[in-house]
């Protein structure tokens, strides 16, 4: 579980309570703005996109919350190790561990590359492989970019309707007050759906797709090395190459380390 996510959306939310004190948070409740700024934001982002996206991009957000196990240094030990061994023994040494990775993406390169597939070939695959995966993050994320846009502009629609309704009803002075305020809700809700919610969940997204990728870019190249007989110092200097100037030292310790 991604805590960041957490303690940022309910710091967030927190806070705005507190904004609003307790004793005024009935005066922010009305179920017809939330009808018409929710509901007419999730109605306008289900017109907007096939059944099957949104399902997906459901499934999507929920990597926001969730923080992977598998960080760059470990996969670079772990493919640093396996050009160890197929130095020693011939990639073909390799199958044997192949079904032990746990990353599906990590085990077809390894299983490609021990099956004599050209380099080419395997490039393309797995190239191919990382281009989907990164436009289905993309998806999903569009989706909640979408009904974070939604927001806002269902709430201006209700603050429309508040008003209209208001301006109806000016013979009695003592509504214009109340009525106002529950035009002005409606505003308030899609700020809250945009800004609370929807834009920090669609960053953490695009955060979350970049270092998802860098780690799969970062495999392939390893793949491609192990391939091509490349020597384990070779494969970790390649490697290493794909991260921070912070993190390459930490990997290049623990290696030291480890011997």
């Amino acid at each position: 579980m991604d805590l960041a996510v957490i303690i940022g959306l309910g710091s967030a939310l927190l806070l705005i309570l507190f904004g609003i004190k307790p004793e005024n948070l009935l005066a922010f409740i009305d179920m017809p703005s939330v009808y018409i700024t929710v509901g007419g934001a999730i109605a306008s982002t289900i017109a907007a996109y096939p059944m099957n996206r949104i399902l997906n991009s459901i499934n999507v957000v929920k990597n926001a919350f969730i923080t992977k196990s598998t960080t760059p240094v470990e996969i670079i030990r772990q493919l640093v190790d396996f050009a160890e061994q197929a130095r020693r023994e011939g990639i073909l040494a390799l199958e044997a561990h192949a079904a032990e990775i746990k990353d599906e993406f990590l085990k077809k390169g390894i299983q490609l590359a021990v099956d004599g597939t050209e380099p080419d070939l395997i490039k393309d695959i797995l190239s191919t492989e990382i281009a989907f995966t990164e436009s289905r993050h993309e998806e999903g994320a569009k989706v909640f970019d979408f009904l974070g846009a939604m927001g806002p502009s269902f709430g201006m629609i209700g603050t429309l309707v508040g008003l209209v309704l208001m301006l109806g009803n000016m013979s009695d002075v003592a509504s214009i007050g109340p009525n106002m305020a529950v035009a002005l809700i409606t505003t308030f809700y899609g700020s809250v759906l945009a800004n609370v919610f929807c834009l920090p969940i669609v960053e953490k997204l695009k955060s979350f797709s970049h270092k998802e990728i860098l780690i799969k870019e970062l495999m392939l190249e390893g793949i491609m090395s192990l391939q091509s007989g490349d020597n384990p110092r070779i494969v970790e200097q390649k490697l290493t190459a794909f991260l921070e100037p912070r993190l390459r030292i930490t990997a290049l310790k623990e290696r030291q380390g480890g011997k």
